[in-house]
């Protein structure tokens, strides 16, 4: 039997979809492997398998937590994971497969790798690439002596692979999430070794007594600023005002105490047909996606958007920017915007125009089965039989 060794974060109150294809992995590879989970942070994986709905034999899983608990070393493993990647290669040289779910890590040998986010490979350089970050002559200096210090004194020393290193040693297989993810990382580091393969989405709408409201809006997701919730909800009241229908909006996610909420919950509070629903999941959050006609993206640095796809499967016209995985995601260009008046303009076209919409909606319905639950659970499978095969 196979030992293989899977590397993720761990495991949220709040669902994504890094979270669910690590579950599937576990659940999938359990079956025919003896499984080693190495996480970040100490994760309540009963109530994660739970929240999606897979079966992972956890009494059949060795957990490791490979983050050093000395706040000391956790600071300094955040700035170079010299911990990490220790724990990690003690437990690579057990295993047959080595997998990390979470982007980039040294394994200290070939290994495949799922990137989830452009932000958060481990390399400060290209972090500040992805933002568009200019920085000040004294500023670049001294990024480039850090650079030059991690990398050519405390990474030999202390053992620990740059990024750049590991995308470009041979043997190592990266997994892209959308080709704007792979366009993004090969004009900063070359070419290297990858394929693409969308995150799988689960949903799957299965109610078929669900009243559709014509001119509600819905927004899924979490609720802070990178989503640019307070951008949704200008976006509406433009399209309301452009096309003179009553759109409502609806925003579900869960409502956490800080101050960005706060700034939602008083916008939302000074338009009656604005409506924040709080935490849905399961029927409820097939009912809430179903019972609307349109859905606003805003998150312009995400590297797909899993909410994208649901909104897609339950039938909803998702209005997203031209930036990012999410213009890929929806395969329209009509439905991609620059800005928010450009958003609400293509709002109220669909709300106004009846052949507009009508033919958005069937180009949505269309995309909407590549993203089919069962095809992709298929492709998934046979992803990770041709990874078990070398």
């Amino acid at each position: 039997m196979k030992r293989v060794l899977i590397y993720f974060k761990g495991f949220s109150a709040t669902p994504g979809g890094s979270e669910q294809r690590t579950l599937l992995f576990l659940s999938y590879l359990q079956k025919k492997c003896q499984v080693t989970l190495a996480l970040c942070y100490a994760s309540d994986l009963e109530r994660a398998t739970r929240t999606y709905g897979i079966p992972v034999d956890l009494h059949n899983l060795e957990v490791v937590i490979v983050k050093p608990r000395s706040r000391l070393l956790q600071w300094f493993d955040n700035v170079l994971p010299f911990y990490r990647t220790w724990k990690l290669k003690k437990l690579a040289r057990q295993a047959d497969v080595c997998i990390s779910t979470m982007n980039i890590a040294d394994f200290g040998r070939p290994a495949h790798y799922f990137i989830i986010s452009l932000t958060d490979l481990g390399d400060n350089a290209f972090t500040d690439f992805v933002l568009h970050r200019r920085k000040s002559a004294p500023a670049r200096f001294a990024q480039r002596f850090r650079h030059f210090v991690a990398e050519h004194l405390l990474r030999p020393l202390l053992g620990v692979r740059s990024p750049r290193a590991i995308l470009h040693a041979p043997g190592e297989k990266i997994y892209l999430n959308s080709h704007f993810v792979e366009q993004t990382m090969r004009s900063f580091y070359g070419t290297f070794n990858s394929d693409i393969v969308y995150p799988v989405t689960s949903f799957q709408p299965t109610m078929n007594n669900v009243p559709r409201e014509p001119l509600k809006v819905n927004y899924l997701g979490r609720i802070d600023s990178g989503k640019r919730i307070l951008d949704i909800i200008e976006i509406v009241e433009t399209a309301r005002r452009l096309s003179g229908q009553n759109l409502t909006l609806d925003l579900a996610g869960e409502l956490e105490d800080n101050s960005y909420v706060q700034a939602v919950k008083a916008k939302c509070a000074s338009f009656p047909w604005c409506t924040l629903v709080g935490k849905v999941f399961g029927e409820s959050k097939e009912r809430f996606l179903l019972s609307g006609t349109y859905a606003i993206h805003a998150q312009r640095d995400e590297a797909f958007g899993i909410a994208i796809t649901e909104y897609l499967k339950a039938g909803l016209i998702p209005v997203v920017p031209d930036e990012g995985g999410a213009p890929e995601v929806v395969n329209a260009p009509e439905l991609a915007y620059h800005d928010n008046r450009q958003a609400a303009e293509i709002l109220a076209r669909l709300v106004s125009d009846g052949q507009f919409r009508e033919d958005l909606q069937r180009r949505c319905t269309l995309r909407a089965n590549d993203f089919d639950a069962q095809a992709q659970h298929e492709r998934l499978r046979n992803l990770m039989e041709g990874i078990l095969a070398g």
